[in-house]
């Protein structure tokens, strides 16, 4: 890992903790799946700041950024772009829309329709969209950063399984503590930090970092260690489906990331245990407890008990 990664990397960390006080985990499960090149999903009771810290990423990158929100009547074509006529030529231009940037904030993802939804699953699958008979790729970086609040019903369309495994974290960020709320409340008396923000890491910075990322080495026994506890979502009798491929490589992908985010080029044991819950939990569906509600952590419960019996390799 070379010091120019290091310091970006602690540029990075630091600029986004100044503004998002108080949750250190959650801004380095942040980075981890930005170092990943997935797709992170932020799931909490509103008002917490789940906004607040995808804009504070956002800003902190020399990266294009666009934020939508979410709601009944938005049209797939708000997102990927349409067709206008320009008068002057006689021809049809295509404009883009707000999915052509770097990073993407999905405000409050379920209260779009499923076909809405779908929108963004080829833009997350493959970094491209099809539009009017033509594919146009994406540039990267690209991350799309979703929020909802599994808590609200009303006017809102679950996530359907396919596309929460895009998703590869699912992040919960909680309250903060009366101290850091506390400052929170002297931070923001004269108006919002995260807009006084100024990037602190290129873009080229962020891609050699990536590209980093994937030379992180990974032991045959702790590759095994993470496939054993995947097989054992697919073996289990309360377990209507357990992880797939998709998201046994993104089990793999953010141990890399996280190793590499703490100055490492190898995965440790502690790093496949930190990350199992937040890259698994979500796609897991019980038999016996509905996502949703209160119930909303019955994929939780079931990695942490898989933990407990898939042997930790010396």
């Amino acid at each position: 890992m070379s010091d120019a990664n290091t310091a970006a990397l602690q540029k990075l960390t630091a600029h986004i903790n100044s503004v998002f006080l108080g949750k250190p985990e959650a801004v380095e499960l942040t980075l981890v799946c930005l170092l990943a090149e997935g797709h992170l999903l932020i799931e909490d009771v509103p008002g917490i700041g789940k906004t607040l810290l995808a804009k504070a990423l956002a800003r902190s990158l020399n990266c294009s950024f666009h934020r939508v929100q979410f709601t009944p009547d938005l049209l797939p074509s708000d997102l990927t772009g349409t067709s206008v006529y320009h008068q002057p030529t006689g021809e049809f231009i295509f404009r883009q829309g707000p999915i052509f940037a770097n990073v993407i904030l999905a405000d409050e993802i379920n209260r779009a329709t499923p076909r809405t939804q779908s929108a963004l699953l080829e833009a997350m699958a493959e970094q491209q969209v099809s539009a009017d008979g033509k594919t146009l790729a994406l540039e990267r970086p690209f991350m799309v950063i979703a929020t909802q609040n599994p808590f609200e019903f009303e006017g809102t369309y679950p996530l359907p399984e396919n596309q929460l495994d895009r998703f590869a974290l699912r992040l919960r960020i909680g309250y903060p503590t009366r101290q850091y709320e506390k400052d929170i409340l002297t931070q923001h008396r004269e108006g919002e930090p995260v807009d006084k923000l100024m990037p602190v890491v290129q873009r080229e910075e962020l891609l050699a970092v990536q590209t980093s990322v994937r030379q992180v080495r990974v032991d045959e026994s702790l590759a095994d260690y993470m496939l054993g506890i995947v097989e054992k979502t697919r073996e289990r009798d309360d377990v209507y489906l357990g992880v797939g491929t998709r998201g046994a490589l993104a089990f793999y992908r953010t141990a890399q990331a996280l190793a590499f985010l703490k100055g490492r080029n190898y995965v440790t044991p502690d790093d496949i245990k930190r990350l199992a819950i937040p890259v698994l939990g979500h796609r897991i569906v019980s038999k016996t407890l509905r996502r949703g509600g209160g119930e909303q952590d019955a994929g939780d419960a079931v990695v942490k008990e898989i933990l407990t019996q898939v042997p930790v390799p010396l």
